[in-house]
């Protein structure tokens, strides 16, 4: 095992010959509870693993991602991480993976990859030596699920119909970030679906419980008759209830809502119904990238079964499962997973990668 030393803000690696280095750069902030609890778990991980790992939040601020591996890229050599995983937040991805690579640290992308079409930077291993590879959340699952129960609740509450149809409003992350885009994604898919749901109106609320509640104001007002509202997160989800609670209108009887993550006043939400709908348990990502890159380390590449990866990691929570949930990991503590089961490595009868979340409640 490596020795951390804190100094000045900056953790410092004492190098030995067998240990890994990762820095995660968590775009999160420090106090928001699914960017804690990636950075939570993924620590759990390193522990399991004998990594040293170094989490960096940028509070949300995106530019403060490149401020900070700049800073790991003015260091001495030999206090440089080997590694860094980050996420592709707001087309942010490009220009910290090209500042890296040329400072021959391995990259790899987590939570967030690229997004073809967008990010002018090809596959991993080409354009950018370092760049190893990725690892994604389904984020399509997360919307497609949460928006089919969403409508599934609404059918059965037998909601007013407009024409026939069933109005829902949605209020997605960003249009800039993939996994925002692909849970919106999922969603139009269910609602194609369905047959009988008409999308009134999608906006964005960057993520933001506030900026959700300003925005409900307005879609509660210019879209009455839609009882469905869908959100990309947690957060977005409790700024919309509160937006029609403000109006009188009650969650889970009079219009029925949706959301993604598993914070604690989302969970509750669910056990006593004002969410109808909660994806969530993909906060594991990290902790699943850190595997992988301990197992390219150890000389077991992952790019056996592929270099961009995209797994089903979310499950739907009811109020059992987020009951439990809250009994075994409500405290932050992860380290009751072996994440060591995982790994190809000393594991030689595994073949393929297994990360899923539903397992984990048991």
């Amino acid at each position: 095992m490596m020795r951390i030393v804190l100094g000045m803000g900056l953790y410092c690696f004492a190098m030995s010959a067998l240990a890994m280095s990762v820095v995660f750069i968590n775009p999160g902030k420090r106090d928001e509870l699914y960017w804690l609890s990636a950075g939570k778990a993924m620590q759990a991980a390193a522990d399991d693993l004998g990594v040293t790992l170094e989490v960096r939040y940028t509070e949300r601020n995106h530019a403060q991602a490149l401020v900070q591996v700049r800073e790991m890229i003015a260091r001495p050599i030999s206090n440089r991480p080997e590694y860094v995983i980050f996420s592709n937040e707001l087309g942010t991805g490009p220009e910290l993976l090209k500042l890296l690579d040329d400072a021959g640290i391995k990259t790899f992308m987590a939570f967030n990859g690229r997004m073809p079409g967008v990010d002018d930077i090809g596959q991993p291993r080409q354009q950018y030596k370092g760049w190893l590879g990725s690892l994604e959340p389904d984020a399509d699952q997360a919307g497609y699920l949460t928006a089919k129960a969403l409508i599934s609740r609404a059918r059965k509450a037998g909601v007013p119909r407009v024409h026939g149809k069933l109005q829902m409003v949605a209020i997605g992350g960003d249009p800039s970030t993939p996994s925002s885009v692909r849970r919106s994604d999922g969603m139009r898919r269910a609602i194609k679906e369905a047959g009988d749901v008409m999308l009134a109106k999608e906006v964005y609320a960057g993520w933001s419980q506030e900026r959700a509640l300003a925005q409900g104001s307005w879609l509660y007002v210019r879209y009455p008759q839609a009882y469905m509202v869908w959100a990309g997160n947690d957060l977005m989800a409790m700024g919309a209830m509160q937006a029609w609670g403000n109006r009188g209108k009650q969650a889970g009887k009079d219009v029925f809502f949706s959301g993604v993550n598993t914070s604690d006043e989302a969970l509750q939400a669910v056990r006593d119904g004002r969410l109808s709908a909660l994806a969530g348990g993909h906060f594991i990502t990290g902790a699943m990238a850190l595997v992988m890159l301990y197992d390219y380390d150890k000389g077991r590449d992952f790019a056996s079964e592929g270099l961009e990866q995209r797994w089903p990691l979310f499950m739907l929570f009811d109020a059992q499962s987020a009951q439990q949930f809250m009994r075994l990991y409500g405290k932050q503590d992860f380290s009751g997973i072996d994440f060591r089961r995982y790994r190809k490595t000393l594991n030689p009868v595994l073949k393929r990668y297994g990360f899923s979340f539903k397992p984990l409640l048991k």
